[in-house]
């Protein structure tokens, strides 16, 4: 094999580069964040619950946003009846952000950490949120 030493040294450099990242992080793990529910509208509420479990919340938040934009867009209806037949209005700004307005420590948090860029505010103003 003609240069078979530098063809074997250059792979060598080259999985010593290509693998450094998995080698640097290895065991490294973040800490999962948990999302904030301080704000005041939520203190203020008898019952806190949310329009689903806090499980299913959780795992299927972004589907039942997409479920909630497709009935309320093409269907009009804005109407939605959780599992436990109690009715809400289909809206990201008037309900979930009613109660969830710190968007910075709720929403954010666990989208960055997932690295994840929902495209909800393409559309959507986004919260005010308080200095204090």
């Amino acid at each position: 094999m003609y240069n078979g030493g530098k063809i074997i040294a250059g792979l060598v450099v080259f999985l010593a580069i290509f693998l450094f990242p998995f080698y640097y992080n290895f065991g490294k793990a973040n800490a999962k964040p948990e999302p904030k529910l301080n704000t005041p509208v939520i203190q203020q509420l008898a019952e806190k619950k949310c329009v689903e479990s806090k499980d299913f919340m959780r795992q299927e938040h972004m589907q039942l946003l997409n479920d909630w934009r497709d009935s309320v867009v093409r269907d009009g209806n804005r109407i939605y009846v959780n599992a436990e037949g109690k009715k809400f209005t289909m809206s990201l700004q008037n309900t979930c952000l009613n109660c969830h307005s710190n968007k910075k420590e709720f929403c954010d948090s666990c989208h960055n950490y997932m690295a994840v860029k929902p495209y909800c505010f393409s559309c959507h103003i986004q919260p005010k949120e308080d200095k204090s």
